[in-house]
Formats: C-alpha cells, sequence, structure tokens
C-alpha cells in the first residue's frame, strides 16, 4: 500500500471511530444512560456489536466528566467446539475485570426444541435469565447490550407485522424482572459502520453456532428489505429511525394513548389536519457522513 492510501485508510478509520464514539456519547446523553458511580455490565457475546460496544465504553469511560466502572460478562452456552480460550485471552489484554458464565443452555434448547424449528426466543429467555442473575451477583447498576439503530428499526417491522404492535427495542428500560436497567449506548450507530469498525479493529470473534447458523426467517425478510429500501431509496432508513423519535399519539388509532372519546372542536392537538389536502412529504436529505459528523452535538458526555 502507497504511503497515500495508508494515509486515506487511516484518515477514513479516525473518522469512522469518532463518529462511532460521537453517536454513542449522543444516545448516552439523550437517555441518561450512564450515572456518576455506575457499575455497567457489559455483555460480551464475541459478536461484532458487543466488542464496538466494549471499545467505546471504555473510551467514554476515560473521557467523561463522571465516574463509573465496568466489567464484562460472556455466559458460555456449552456449544460443541466453542472457542472458550478466545474471550479470556482477548480480556486480559485489556486490563478490564471479566466473568465468564458457564451454563450449558445448548442442552436445554436442544432438548425442547424440535429439530428444524427456531431456537432464538428460548436461547434468549434462559440467556436473559442467567445475565440478570449475575448482574444481581456482580452488583451491577446497568446492563449494556450492543443492539445498534438496525436492530431497533428491524425490531419495530417485525411487532409491525408479525405482532401486531408498534413497538421496537428502546434504547434505554426496566428489565422485565424490575430490578435492572437495560441500556444500549450504540442505538444510533448503523450496523454498516460496527462491521467496518470490527474489521479494522481485528476484534477476534466468535460466530454463534448455538443452532448450527440457524436464521431467524422473519428477521431476515425484514433485514433483507430495510437493505433493498436503502440501496433503492438513500436516507429512508435516516427517516425511519428519525420517526421514531418523533411520535404523534394524536394522530394515531390507540385510544388508550390519547383521549379521543373527549375530544371537542375546542382542542387543536399537534397542528390538527389539512382536511382533505393529501400530506406532503419532502424527499429525505442524505448529509455527507463528515457533515453529518460535525453536526451532531455531544450532550452530558463530552467525547475527546
Amino acid at each position: 500500500m502507497s504511503h497515500s492510501k495508508e494515509a486515506k485508510a487511516a484518515y477514513n478509520l479516525n473518522k469512522l471511530q469518532k463518529r462511532i464514539r460521537r453517536l454513542a456519547g449522543l444516545a448516552v446523553g439523550d437517555f441518561n444512560m450512564i450515572e456518576d458511580g455506575d457499575r455497567i455490565m457489559v455483555c460480551l457475546s464475541g459478536g461484532k456489536d458487543s466488542y464496538t460496544l466494549l471499545d467505546t465504553l471504555q473510551h467514554l469511560q476515560r473521557v467523561a466528566p463522571i465516574k463509573f466502572d465496568l466489567f464484562a460478562v460472556n455466559l458460555d452456552q456449552k456449544q460443541p467446539g466453542f472457542p472458550e480460550h478466545i474471550l479470556p485471552q482477548y480480556l486480559d489484554t485489556l486490563g478490564i475485570e471479566y466473568k465468564i458464565v458457564e451454563e450449558d443452555t445448548y442442552s436445554i434448547v436442544k432438548e425442547k426444541i424440535p429439530e428444524g424449528k427456531t431456537t432464538c426466543s428460548l436461547c434468549s429467555r434462559l440467556r436473559r435469565g442467567i445475565l440478570y442473575r449475575t448482574a444481581k451477583e456482580m452488583g451491577a447498576t446497568k446492563i449494556a447490550l450492543g443492539h445498534h439503530r438496525d436492530d431497533i428499526i428491524e425490531t419495530m417491522f417485525l411487532n409491525m407485522f408479525y405482532g401486531g404492535k408498534l413497538k421496537g427495542m428502546p434504547p434505554k428500560l426496566m428489565s422485565d424482572d424490575g430490578e435492572h436497567m437495560v441500556i444500549r449506548p450504540l442505538a444510533y450507530v448503523k450496523e454498516a459502520d460496527i462491521e467496518k469498525y470490527s474489521i479494522s479493529q481485528g476484534f477476534p470473534i466468535i460466530p454463534c453456532n448455538l443452532c448450527g447458523s440457524q436464521e431467524n426467517l422473519q428477521r431476515v425478510f425484514v433485514k433483507n428489505m430495510l437493505q433493498e429500501w436503502d440501496k433503492k431509496h438513500p436516507g429512508r432508513i435516516e427517516s425511519i429511525f428519525t420517526a421514531m423519535q418523533n411520535v404523534v399519539p394524536s394522530h394515531l388509532a390507540d385510544a388508550n394513548l390519547f383521549d379521543f372519546k373527549n375530544l371537542d372542536k375546542s382542542q387543536v392537538v399537534d397542528g390538527g389536519d389539512l382536511a382533505l389536502d393529501k400530506p406532503e412529504f419532502k424527499a429525505p436529505v442524505v448529509a455527507d457522513e463528515e457533515e453529518a459528523d460535525n453536526s451532531v452535538q455531544i450532550q452530558t458526555i463530552e467525547l475527546a
């Protein structure tokens, strides 16, 4: 590689790293994900998302005006051939506190789920329960997961298409047992950026082969649909995610969310309506990545 190509590659990597860190800082600030004195359990699966999450949170820890602790947890589910040495070796190089939890969920999933059926749901429930228990044992105040912007959008469409709900994957929520605050600091980050960053950093990726690389067909369908939209209609995915942050209950149809029954003519809510006029929408504008980076204003956590 020539000197000019090396310089360009280094410049692009630096820009990518800064973008991921800025967007993570913005999400942390927008949702007050991290507070002074927090002890955060970072769930590390061995995939690109969780490696990027840990890397980003370690940076935030170094530059944030508040103090918080991090420790990593990996669940060894005892699937045959799992390279159990990889994560401890990697985490030892980081000098971070970590715990490897060994639980044979593999045998349970294989016993309970018929051959050919999707195992993700049961596996997820078992994993979640074990991680909640571990968080309590380790004194965690927050549980950090590596879900990104695309995961959040995909989940919304999955719920719409197959669950009949306008529901997504929130950047911050209380766990179903009411004891743990779950945060997703990569909520604003694109999967494509995480993919590029993971490759550039040479993270030791461990593929999930619990179910023989079995695909969740519904999620694959939604992912492919969104990727096709992104190719044919630049800016559409950005617009969808922006819409998830600009919900107008009075212009939907959930009577439990908005009091339609008691709405009277003296009330003009959220701009009212234009009667029989058809709504007009501006074409989405996709900013240059560098300009978009410069426009992001970080709140709460100021990044170096």
